[in-house]
């Protein structure tokens, strides 16, 4: 049975704030084109394996202003989180289990709430 951790508000409010932040900008990255700029496609199978990308129109200025942005937050959110004074609480595998732990909350929680 896992060892329960009784993280404050504050740190489970910003780990899933980081964790809403990191989907959104996998999927944005899923929804843009492959290059930022434009480049013309290319097909290659010199290699290992054949490597094939079509034509990118590169990103607009919106676009590139939205990753700058969702990538700002994710990266004050990591900050916040792993500087966090809760931690000081904690040493050696304690530290690191209560860490893994406190990335699987969002998980039990929607368990528990089933």
């Amino acid at each position: 049975m896992a060892t329960p951790y009784d993280f404050p508000s504050d740190l489970l409010a910003g780990q899933e704030e980081l964790r809403q932040v990191r989907a959104e900008l996998a999927a944005l990255f899923k929804r843009l084109p492959w290059s930022v700029e434009p480049l013309d496609g290319f097909s290659d199978d010199t290699g290992w394996r054949k490597v094939e990308r079509p034509a990118s129109p590169g990103w607009t200025a919106d676009e590139q202003a939205e990753v700058e942005k969702l990538r700002r937050r994710e990266h004050e959110l990591a900050v916040f989180v792993t500087t966090h004074r809760y931690w000081s609480e904690l040493t050696g595998p304690d530290g690191v289990a209560a860490r893994s732990r406190l990335k699987h909350t969002h998980g039990a929680q929607r368990d528990e709430d089933a």
